[in-house]
């Protein structure tokens, strides 16, 4: 079975968030960048099923040179070999483009990748490479059993999970309890320096969207603390001020 993980090179979670150019760029000066989240989760269960099956894994990343630490860890923890298009991901539309180009060439059996990016929180990339490639496409995924050319699934929706099962290839945006993630050890390490890294260019530079000005979150107020006696006072400030009333 040949799988494909694509991952996304995003800031860690604890970062400073700032924009420069009138709030119109991201500034990465100081910013720590890790694998997606959930991109981690659909890497570890590549990393079994691949395991399981004595298949190939291979990652994948549409980004700039920068990006090459996120691809060597995603090798040491597992991956076999990693392929990086050599462009700044402008939009899901451009990014799943790059994806199904280079995902048909593979013949990959399975695509799996995170729900969605935690930078731009889009969650649209793994539709719309399934459209581009004719699969079907499912998200977000908790679980996933391969079978043969079976798929056994779960599916987080509304108020509980959906049970799905589906025949390969397809494609899908993973998040916990899928699997648990996996640290890279010594051994992974070192063996992540000879794995191939191919970079690509990418086969179109057509986009849907660009990000016109951006914004972060208003500060948080003062904390105000009121007696636990006067009842009164807090429904004042609750209804007058925090509006939840």
């Amino acid at each position: 079975m040949k799988i494909l993980v694509c991952i996304t090179h995003v800031p860690d979670t604890t970062s400073k968030i700032q924009f420069t150019a009138d709030n119109t760029k991201f500034d990465s000066t100081g910013v720590q960048y890790i694998i997606g989240p959930y991109d981690d989760y659909a890497l570890a269960r590549a990393v079994e099923l691949r395991d399981q099956a004595s298949g190939k894994l291979t990652v994948m990343n549409v980004g700039e040179a920068d990006s090459d630490p996120t691809l060597r860890k995603a090798l040491a923890i597992g991956a076999d070999d990693a392929i990086r298009v050599n462009a700044a991901p402008k939009d899901s539309y451009f990014v799943a483009q790059q994806i199904a180009h280079y995902a048909k060439e593979g013949a990959y059996d399975l695509i799996l990748m995170g729900r969605e990016s935690i930078d731009f929180n889009g969650g649209m990339v793994h539709g719309m490479v399934g459209e581009l490639l004719g699969m079907p496409s499912f998200s977000p995924v908790m679980k996933l059993d391969v079978d043969g050319s079976t798929v056994k699934m779960a599916r987080e929706i509304e108020g509980g999970k959906e049970m799905l099962e589906a025949s390969l290839p397809l494609i899908a945006g993973c998040q916990e309890p899928i699997a648990e993630w996996k640290i890279p050890n010594m051994r992974g390490i070192m063996s992540a320096r000879t794995k191939p890294l191919n970079v690509v260019e990418p086969v179109s530079q057509e986009t849907q969207a660009e990000a016109s000005k951006y914004e972060l979150p208003p500060a948080k107020g003062a904390v105000k603390l009121v007696d636990k006696d006067n009842v009164a006072e807090l429904v004042k400030l609750l209804k007058n001020e925090a509006k939840v009333l």
